[in-house]
């Protein structure tokens, strides 16, 4: 979820953003991120942009998310955003022990440290799962070992995680991949569907006012989840359900609330 909409080739071919920020992506007084420096900033899109270096950043569901989540709920209070996203990335890149998964435990600790809540993950990736047959069939598992995993470096075993299903990808396993992400099986782990929301020219990412669309999708569902409880069988050590959600998006966030 580093967010490509509004990214588009120029006449050149460079990929770059059109800079429209939608109003349901405005900054907010609010809304917060954490910085590539692990410092506390005024979000503002695009979110990603000293995270995902590499890329043309642009608009995403982050800002869109926060924005509706405070409009349902005004007593919500400050949010802070977290992104971890990398574009492009296989799951097997966010497995424990790699780079992108340990930066990630890395920032949401921190925020922690800072004052933060954890309240929620979302989470959007596997296009590029979908190149490959053994790549898609092993997906399901390794999305599993991630969740899995983070939940216990978190020590959060019942954080709520809002992840989204493929709306595009660029190989021809896609429907492999999302029969995985629909098939999850883990409690507390939510699915949209992004399928049928509108595509960039590439056929691939999220245009900006889909990616608004989604953010408001996931602010709906979030806002209305309630956690299942979990069972002896579920994690060795029960730990207080005191965080409700934090946000990742690539897209990862983790979302976060302020004491």
């Amino acid at each position: 979820m580093a967010g490509r909409g509004g990214v588009a080739n120029n006449s050149a071919g460079v990929p770059t953003w059109d800079g429209v920020v939608p109003p349901q992506c405005q900054p907010n007084p609010s809304i917060f991120r954490l910085s590539a420096d692990l410092a506390w900033v005024q979000a503002r899109e695009p979110l990603h942009a000293d995270i995902d270096v590499t890329k043309t950043n642009g608009i995403g569901p982050g800002m869109s998310f926060a924005n509706a989540v405070l409009t349902k709920d005004p007593s919500f209070g400050t949010v802070g955003l977290v992104p971890c996203a990398i574009g492009g990335t296989n799951i097997s890149e966010w497995q424990k022990g790699d780079f992108l998964y340990e930066q990630l435990v890395k920032r949401a600790q921190m925020a922690v440290q800072s004052g933060g809540v954890y309240r929620a993950m979302l989470w959007f990736q596997g296009e590029s799962d979908t190149l490959n047959q053994e790549d898609a069939e092993l997906y399901k598992g390794r999305l599993k070992s991630f969740f899995n995993d983070l939940r216990s470096d978190l020590k959060q075993p019942s954080l709520p995680i809002f992840q989204v299903a493929l709306a595009s990808g660029t190989g021809p396993y896609v429907e492999e991949v999302r029969e995985a992400q629909f098939g999850i099986g883990l409690k507390n782990v939510k699915t949209i569907d992004a399928k049928g929301l509108p595509l960039e020219p590439d056929g691939l990412h999220l245009t900006a006012q889909a990616q608004v669309t989604l953010g408001e999708k996931l602010a709906h569902e979030f806002l209305r989840f309630k956690p299942s409880p979990l069972s002896s069988n579920d994690a060795a050590t029960s730990f207080p359900y005191f965080l409700i959600i934090a946000q990742l998006f690539t897209s990862v966030w983790m979302i976060f609330t302020f004491r």
